[in-house]
Parts: C-alpha cells; sequence; structure tokens
C-alpha cells in the first residue's frame, strides 16, 4: 500500500498566472457568527445586531446584516486553503470593494484569480504571488473583492512540510 504523507496547500512553484481557483468550503453566516465578530471588533452599528433598528434602513431591508470586517475574513479565510496556507507572511491587501451585502443565514464562497507570481528578490526559498479574490454569495452575487499579495515558500524551503508527528507506536497497520 501506498502512504500519502500529510500536505496541505500549494507551494510557489504550484501557481500558474492566470489560473482561477474555486476555493472548495462555502460557509453559511450565522446570526451568532456575526453578533460575536461585532461584538470583538466593538463595532456598535446596530445595523449588525438589531433587526428592529435595521428596519430603518432601505439597505438592509429589515435584515441583519453581516459586518463588512467578518465579511472580509471570511473571503480572506475560504481563500487561505488554495491560495496561502504555506504563506511564509501576507504583504499587503488593495483594492478592497464591498459590491453587495451580505446578510445573515447568507452562505459566502470564494474564487481568486493568479495575477502574478515571481521569485523574491530577498528570500531565495520564497516567491511572491499577486491575486485577485472574490466572495460571492448563494446566489452568485459579488459581495467582496480585494488584491492580496503573498509571500509563499517554495517547495524545496522545507517550511509548510513535515509537520505531522511521528506514532511512539510505530506505522498504523491493519
Amino acid at each position: 500500500m501506498t502512504k500519502h504523507e500529510a500536505v496541505l496547500g500549494r507551494f510557489f512553484e504550484d501557481y500558474v498566472v492566470g489560473d482561477t481557483y474555486e476555493h472548495p468550503f462555502g460557509r453559511t453566516i450565522g446570526e451568532a457568527d456575526n453578533t460575536w465578530f461585532t461584538l470583538l471588533t466593538c463595532n456598535t452599528n446596530q445595523n449588525h445586531f438589531n433587526v428592529e433598528f435595521a428596519k430603518s434602513n432601505p439597505i438592509t431591508q429589515g435584515r441583519v446584516i453581516v459586518n463588512s470586517g467578518l465579511t472580509l475574513a471570511m473571503v480572506l479565510g475560504i481563500s487561505v486553503m488554495d491560495m496561502s496556507q504555506n504563506a511564509v507572511a501576507n504583504l499587503g491587501w488593495t483594492d478592497i470593494k464591498l459590491s453587495f451585502p451580505l446578510y445573515v443565514g447568507d452562505t459566502l464562497y470564494a474564487e481568486s484569480i493568479c495575477l502574478d507570481a515571481r521569485i523574491s528578490k530577498s528570500r531565495d526559498n520564497v516567491g511572491i504571488i499577486t491575486m485577485k479574490t472574490r466572495g460571492l454569495n448563494q446566489d452568485g452575487e459579488e459581495v467582496a473583492s480585494m488584491f492580496r499579495t503573498v509571500m509563499i515558500a517554495k517547495r524545496t524551503s522545507g517550511l509548510g512540510r513535515d509537520y505531522f508527528p511521528k506514532a511512539k507506536t510505530g506505522e498504523l497497520t491493519l
């Protein structure tokens, strides 16, 4: 039998400029998610936690709107598995746009396109990836987008590899 070692995410060599990555997980945003994030970030805008207040907002139409910080954090998080699991560092986010409201109960998906891939000038064991990532709701409405630049480990760097522990009791057998 073949043993497949634990691997997670892509390395610099795996990215192709122009390729689009549809990230595999969607995430339904619940009331507790939105309320906790809003409280955690000290955001006092009642549109994020007060249905009666939200009824007076022509944008929300009486629905509780997801905190925009949570929307961006979730879009980023959903993209990590494909785009930055083996990141050494985030280098920047630009052109962040919130283009359509995300409401409590909506499901968020994300996809990214690789715009640039180059070897780092200061570190030979990493590369730099630039991507555009966008979040879509369950109806395909683009709710947010951003450009992001990330320093990604090369496969030969050893980073992000060999993290799975060796069992003290030996190999797993039938």
